[in-house]
């Protein structure tokens, strides 16, 4: 059953390879959806800015990546992560990052 999660990260996300090293992780569990820096929401992130993401798949699949996320990279401090479990609107094909 493909599940989707919207998912808010905060912390030292922006500038450390977070995108990427979160498109790796989605490659590897797998899962499907996209991830990108977002500076357009301070009331949510702060004026620094945080990734936002959408993850489908499997249920536990999500979860799984939901904890990588919550680790993140040695490189990055994760902070907090927002979760919102939707019903998919789209299905996505792959996992990409976006600008």
């Amino acid at each position: 059953m493909l599940k989707q999660a919207h998912v808010y990260i905060k912390g030292d996300v922006i500038g450390v390879g977070f995108r990427a090293w979160t498109k790796i992780q989605a490659k590897f569990i797998p899962v499907t959806g996209w991830v990108r820096n977002n500076f357009e929401n301070p009331h949510i992130f702060g004026k620094s800015g945080g990734v936002e993401a959408i993850f489908q798949g499997e249920p536990e699949k999500i979860e799984e990546m939901l904890q990588k996320i919550k680790a993140g990279p040695s490189v990055s401090r994760v902070d907090d992560v927002e979760i919102f479990w939707q019903e998919p609107k789209e299905i996505f094909e792959k996992f990409e990052i976006r600008k």
